[in-house]
C-alpha cells in the first residue's frame, strides 16, 4: 500500500507537468540552472561510470551527468509521476540523447539491488519522500562501495532567521501569486509546507551517517535559500 505523501506528491507533479519547466525558470530566474550544475560539479561523475537521477522530473540533473559519464558509462532517470516522466523522455528524443534510460518508479520502492551505481543525485526531491531517512538509507545500498551521492533542495534554515523570513515571504508572495495565474496555486503551497517538515543541516548530516555514510557535508548557496548535501559512502 503506497503511502498518502507518495500520492499526494505523485499528483502534484503530474498536475503540474506541463508547466513545470517553465515555472522552474520563471520562479528561480533562471538560476535553478547554475544550482543542478554546481552539484554536478561537486560530485564529478566521470566517463563509463554508471549514475542514477532520483526523483528526476524532467530530467535537468540525468542530462547534465549524461555528458559526463558518456559514452562508455550509463545513466538512470527514475521518478514515479508518469506525466513528468514522459516530459523527460521527449526531451531525450529531441536531445537525441540514446545514454539515459527513464523508469516509472516511486524511490522508497526500488528494491532491485542489481542496481549498483557509481553516483546517485536528486535535485528537490529528498524533501518530498514520504521518509527522508529511508530516502538516504535507500541510496546508501544503491551505490557501490565508494560512491558518492548528492542532494539539491531548499534549505531549512533557522525559525526567525533573516534567511527564513525570506524564503517565506518569497513563497507566499511571489511563488503562490504567479502559481495561481495556472491555477496551481495548492500544488505550489506545498513547497512551504514539504519544508517545514525537512530536516536541518545537521539532521541531514546526523542521518546519513547513522545510515552508513562515510563522509557528509552540507553548503548552503543562495544566501541559505538553498543546501547541497554531498555524501560518501
Amino acid at each position: 500500500m503506497k503511502f498518502t505523501k507518495t500520492i499526494e506528491v505523485k499528483n502534484i507533479f503530474n498536475k503540474i507537468s506541463y508547466k513545470y519547466d517553465f515555472l522552474n525558470n520563471l520562479l528561480s530566474f533562471g538560476l535553478h540552472r547554475l544550482w543542478k550544475r554546481k552539484l554536478v560539479n561537486l560530485l564529478e561523475p566521470i566517463n563509463g561510470e554508471d549514475w542514477a537521477d532520483l526523483c528526476c522530473g524532467t530530467g535537468d540533473l540525468a542530462f547534465l551527468i549524461s555528458e559526463r559519464v558518456s559514452p562508455m558509462g550509463s545513466i538512470t532517470g527514475i521518478d514515479s509521476a508518469e506525466d513528468i516522466l514522459k516530459i523527460a523522455k521527449k526531451k531525450s528524443e529531441l536531445k537525441k540523447n540514446k545514454f539515459i534510460k527513464w523508469e516509472i518508479q516511486d524511490v522508497l520502492e526500488i528494491n532491485d539491488y542489481s542496481k549498483n551505481f557509481d553516483g546517485i543525485c536528486m535535485s528537490y526531491g529528498l524533501r518530498n519522500l514520504n521518509n527522508v531517512e529511508e530516502g538516504i538509507k535507500k541510496v546508501f545500498y544503491l551505490l557501490k562501495d565508494k560512491g558518492r551521492a548528492g542532494f539539491l533542495d531548499f534549505n531549512h534554515s533557522t525559525k526567525s532567521s533573516l534567511s527564513n523570513i525570506f524564503q517565506k515571504i518569497y513563497l507566499r508572495f511571489v511563488v503562490l501569486t504567479i502559481s495561481r495565474l495556472f491555477n496551481l496555486g495548492p500544488e505550489y503551497a506545498y513547497i512551504e509546507k514539504s519544508i517545514r517538515n525537512f530536516p536541518k543541516k545537521n539532521e541531514l548530516i546526523n542521518i546519513a551517517k547513522e545510515v552508513g555514510f562515510q563522509k557528509a557535508e552540507y553548503m548552503t548557496i543562495l544566501g541559505g535559500q538553498m543546501g547541497i548535501l554531498i555524501l560518501t559512502k
